[in-house]
């Protein structure tokens, strides 16, 4: 849970800051000011040297500044800073840097030099369609006209219906672009807040719901972002509906375009980093070991340039996304204990990070590491993790709350705890069922959970083998594979059977279908 220390929006931002920002700010207020003893300066020596914020604290150790005057030298301070960031960060960004020209083509306007201001609009223009900033093109178009409109500049005769031509040819792209990049957002928004279909009835919804919103023609878009949005759009769409073999297709996609258009990795760095973690996503569901491996190491690789470091945001989600392929890489070989030594770093990490870590990714990495626990035989820490989960925001993610409560369930009936089950097995059913997310599997489950525990240890392996062969029939079926994605429920009913520890029996399978061969279809892209 994020601290109450990162509330103060002042302070969360000095806390963001790295050396070299500190330095130029400072460097910025000095050149600006001429006075070292500013006020501002003060506040943000004895802001930057808090832990916490905390006002009280804050005020004694100012001695220029008041209580009054406290909120409005923190408003001075705020904007300032930005100011020292936007001249530091200005060649970092293509957007700064188109907007930073388009304000120079404004003061040469304002000047009364209209051709100068048009020399470098037209250059802005060349450099936006090379960047497919087609937002950015409509603002420099409208200038253009603008100044055509109201000065007789003699650029051309026919410029009026160029640029007119030229304007509309924009709008139409703008407009695509806008409507898959709202549909890839809704279909995301509706992932977060649900997981995976259910059953016919969630899927019928979201096969409308695109068919409703695909805009005509999107399949027939060439532009960099009109693709981007259009994959996006079809990976969720995928994602959703379990269509893993087409989640993976998309994803390929999402991450063809950027190859196919080098210089957008810099430009949609965050864009890049995200298709990168889809397609490990997509190669995790399908167990496509060898394709997992490459792109792993593929993003490894990517993660240690300095693009890829450019910005906090970017080192951050790099982190975050291959922590999680990794976590994900344990879950696939059954190298639990391995994957438990990585978790107090990864912790470590995570706490260094909470102020750019949102509740969402928190509640993912709780669950893996509540599986791992799990899956190496520790329930009773296993369910410690689950209690995050189950005591935290149960309006997100409906689907991990759910199985979230089932894992903590068989914790407690592996730790014999048969005292509350009966108690347990009611409350998670009645919440699985409110949630609708009850399949055959859950309830094949908790039929066996409530037989099971009357019954004596030594009758109970046939029950087990009983249980095993009706869950395995369902292994294929599309709308019951969610609850073999969130559990490896086969796998934990298997290590009963045979009596082995559930990663021998995980690697035992890793190794087997890692020698097989996979599929045409995987290997192109389609």
């Amino acid at each position: 849970m994020m601290s109450i220390r990162f509330t103060d929006t002042l302070f969360h931002l000095i806390k963001t800051l790295e050396k070299a920002e500190k330095r130029n700010f400072k460097l910025f207020i000095k050149r600006s000011s001429g006075n070292e003893d500013l006020k501002i300066i003060e506040l943000f020596d004895a802001l930057d040297k808090l832990t916490e914020y905390d006002e009280a604290l804050l005020l004694k150790r100012l001695t220029s500044i008041k209580k009054p005057q406290l909120s409005n030298t923190k408003v001075h301070l705020y904007k300032q800073l930005l100011a020292s960031l936007r001249i530091l960060k200005s060649t970092e960004s293509i957007d700064m840097q188109l907007n930073e020209q388009l304000d120079h083509a404004r003061i040469l306007y304002n000047k009364g030099l209209f051709q100068q201001s048009l020399k470098i609009l037209e250059k802005l223009k060349e450099t936006a369609k090379q960047h497919s900033k087609y937002n950015f093109l409509t603002q420099v178009i409208s200038w253009e006209k603008k100044i055509e409109t109201l000065h007789i500049t003699r650029s051309m005769q026919d410029r009026g219906e160029q640029l007119s031509a030229e304007a509309i040819e924009v709008n139409i792209k703008v407009d695509m672009v806008a409507k898959l990049s709202n549909l890839a957002l809704r279909l995301y928004s509706f992932y977060i807040k649900n997981g995976h279909a259910r059953n016919e009835k969630d899927e019928r919804g979201v096969k409308d719901f695109l068919q409703k919103n695909l805009p005509e023609h999107a399949h027939e878009q060439t532009g960099f972002y009109e693709r981007l949005y259009l994959y996006q759009s079809y990976c969720w769409y995928a994602f959703i509906r379990q269509d893993f073999l087409m989640y993976y297709r998309y994803a390929q996609k999402w991450i063809d375009v950027f190859h196919e258009n080098p210089l957008m990795i810099r430009v949609e760095t965050g864009y890049y980093i995200k298709g990168l973690h889809n397609l490990l996503n997509a190669h995790f569901d399908l167990r496509n070991f060898q394709k997992f491996e490459t792109d792993l190491q593929h993003f490894i690789n990517f993660s240690n340039t300095p693009l890829a470091n450019h910005h906090d945001n970017h080192r951050i989600q790099s982190f975050i996304y291959i922590s999680s392929a990794q976590l994900n890489q344990h879950f696939m070989k059954g190298t639990f204990a391995e994957g438990l030594k990585e978790v107090p770093a990864l912790e470590e990490k995570l706490l260094e990070y909470a102020l750019y870590i949102d509740n969402h990714r928190m509640l993912v990495f709780n669950y893996k590491i509540a599986s791992l626990y799990f899956g190496s035989g520790n329930f009773d820490v296993s369910i410690d993790y689950l209690q995050k989960i189950i005591n935290g925001n149960p309006e997100m993610r409906n689907d991990l709350q759910c199985y979230a409560r089932l894992m903590h369930l068989m914790a407690h009936y592996e730790l014999g705890n048969f005292e509350i089950i009966d108690s347990l097995i009611k409350s998670v059913y009645r919440f699985m069922a409110k949630m609708e997310n009850l399949t055959v599997v859950e309830e094949e489950m908790f039929k066996f959970l409530r037989n099971s525990f009357h019954v004596h240890r030594q009758k109970l392996k046939p029950e087990l083998e009983k249980f095993l062969m009706s869950i395995k029939k369902l292994e294929k079926n599309r709308f019951q594979t969610r609850s073999f994605a969130y559990l490896d429920i086969i796998s934990w009913l298997e290590s009963k059977v045979f009596e082995k520890p559930m990663s021998t029996i995980i690697n035992d399978k890793y190794r087997n279908r890692k020698k097989r061969v996979y599929p045409k279809v995987l290997e192109e892209k389609v």
